[in-house]
């Protein structure tokens, strides 16, 4: 599709991920349009029903499919198997990063924390559907570095029951900080405290 279609898109189905996470969805993509979501087992979301923005706020509504045979289950735990709490946080984090970039943002994606997480339920491999709620509360692009930051508060649901409440999540959207040059020693093939290039 073309970038201009991927912004005003307000639905993307399982193919669109995935090749989003491949960097393959967008035919035109603008210089510094580098934002990955992660592919799978690791990817979280199977299919984003609704995403809207409007000003500095928005929406997203996403599911993902349970399945009897994730990989989490097979780990997680032996003879207790539960889909792992900190991947639906991380799900909600990957729904920020790609609302930043469908709002404009140009760059890499990165988790930069949330607030209170509460738990109230969990995931089971018989459950059917997880789905994601998410108030997009403040959304701006600085202009000055080109960053864009996003904050939001999610719920999540299994099977329509509120499981999780995860609060002021944040999700940030980068210039200069893909290591695209993977496996090779590089400038960015060490982490640490992210800084602004010179």
């Amino acid at each position: 599709m073309k970038y201009s279609e991927f912004k005003a898109c307000d639905h993307f189905g399982l193919e669109d991920l995935i090749a989003f996470s491949y960097g393959n969805l967008v035919d035109d993509r603008p210089e510094h349009f580098e934002a990955r979501l992660p592919a799978p087992p690791f990817l979280m979301v199977d299919r984003i029903l609704s995403i809207k923005g409007e000003g500095r706020q928005g929406s997203i509504i996403a599911e993902q499919d349970v399945r009897f045979d994730a990989w989490y289950f097979q780990c997680h735990m032996p003879g207790d198997p539960v889909h792992p709490g900190c991947l639906c946080v991380d799900a909600v984090w990957q729904l920020l990063g790609f609302y930043c970039t469908w709002r404009g943002a140009l760059g890499a994606g990165r988790a930069l924390g949330c607030g209170e997480v509460f738990f109230n339920g969990q995931v089971r491999p018989f459950n059917n559907c997880v789905r994601y709620e998410v108030d997009v509360k403040r959304f701006a692009q600085l202009k000055q570095s080109g960053a864009s930051l996003v904050i939001g508060d999610a719920r999540v649901f299994v099977d329509d029951e509120l499981i999780i409440e995860v609060k002021q999540a944040r999700t940030g959207v980068f210039r200069g900080i893909v290591y695209s040059d993977y496996p090779r020693r590089s400038i960015r093939s060490r982490g640490g405290i992210m800084r602004e290039e010179s």
